[in-house]
């Protein structure tokens, strides 16, 4: 994800304090298209860099929230930024937390797109922790040599959260979005951004991380600091690094805020959740286990809808295949613009197309 080179400048740029000035700007002074924040304080990106996210300042009464993805890393062989492939990225500045970069729901030129008129909130990722982390851990690398690493997600995706809490008064609508990493984390913020906004209309959106059935991975949780922190619900704080799993969030969310909206998409043999779910111990296919997942939510969560698209394709919102996904002869961007403005959708799934789901537009 990231080359080997971008280490020696991350290096170069925390010690020579070329980071982004620390600025909180109020949306009333922003600029039109995107506007990047450096929140500073205990903002951080996984090798010690500054923390930045960005905000395209729209119509006050709809919000999208996005919290991006770019992998994880729980051990010193996968923290390590040199090693290449890694599987996370570790800074702010690169193209990929940049959502000038990006299609789907940021393309601003397509007409098509559900939040172009939205004030939007894009939650970079630098953190390898799914947005959750609150540890800086040290581990060991398999030459004997350390490296630390900075498990600031919770931190960095609540200054964003902070700014928008400051800016946005009373939101009628608030879209909580996530792409692979940001999704696992999406419904524990949805459930923050609820509490913040009692009256608004929340919705929660998941996109390419349906598919981890792996159970507790304590050692992991405990290193990146997952369960730290969390908010004092008691749904949310009855869960454990020991026992529980990623869907947990989901009915502790849902439980203590039964009027959000839950919904999310995946493909059925999505490429990088395989990855994972490798990485994680697992040698099943994607589709057996996001099929169960999706049956428990939708017995659990009254509200619970997700859309099944064929293919191995990772995640929605980021890219413009968010225009060329279906189902069921439904679009994928029909089906996120009617979640948008609040309609009821259906849950749409490719097994009940006649290819079944092994095609799509990635292939």
């Amino acid at each position: 994800m990231i080359k080997a080179t971008l280490v020696a400048a991350a290096a170069s740029l925390a010690l020579s304090g070329a980071a982004l000035a620390e600025t909180l700007t109020p949306i009333d002074d922003m600029s039109e298209g995107w506007n990047t924040i450096a929140p500073g304080g205990d903002t951080l990106c996984a090798m010690g860099t500054p923390y930045s996210f960005h905000v395209k300042p729209g119509a006050r009464e709809k919000v999208m929230v996005f919290l991006n993805g770019g992998g994880a890393c729980w051990a010193g062989q996968t923290c390590d930024a040199s090693v290449e492939p890694t599987t996370y990225v570790p800074l702010a500045e690169l193209p990929h937390n940049d959502p000038r970069t990006r299609g789907g729901a940021f393309a601003q030129d397509n007409p098509e797109n559900p939040f172009s008129a939205w004030t939007q909130v894009f939650v970079s990722y630098c953190t390898g922790d799914v947005h959750m982390g609150a540890n800086d851990k040290t581990y060991a690398k398999p030459d004997g040599s350390k490296i630390t690493v900075h498990h600031r997600g919770k931190a960095n995706t609540m200054s964003a959260l902070g700014w928008l809490f400051d800016n946005v008064k009373a939101p009628e609508t608030v879209f909580v979005s996530g792409g692979s990493a940001g999704a696992v984390s999406s419904p524990v913020y949805a459930g923050v951004v609820q509490e913040a906004y009692p009256e608004a209309e929340v919705i929660q959106f998941a996109g390419g991380a349906g598919g981890y059935r792996v159970g507790a991975n304590p050692e992991l949780s405990e290193n990146l600091g997952i369960y730290t922190d969390l908010p004092d619900w008691s749904s949310m704080q009855a869960l454990s690094a020991d026992t529980s799993s990623f869907d947990d969030f989901y009915v502790a969310t849902a439980t203590q805020f039964p009027q959000i909206k839950f919904r999310q998409f995946n493909t059925a043999y999505d490429s990088v959740q395989k990855q994972f779910l490798t990485l994680l111990g697992s040698d099943s296919e994607v589709y057996p286990l996001l099929k169960a997942n999706l049956d428990d939510l939708a017995t659990e969560i009254g509200t619970f809808r997700s859309f099944t698209a064929s293919g191995t394709f990772h995640t929605l919102l980021r890219f413009d295949e968010m225009y060329a996904f279906e189902a069921e002869g439904i679009r994928a961007v029909d089906w996120v613009r009617d979640i948008a403005t609040g309609k009821d959708v259906a849950s749409v799934t490719c097994a009940n197309d006649e290819g079944g789901c092994t095609g799509g537009p990635a292939e």
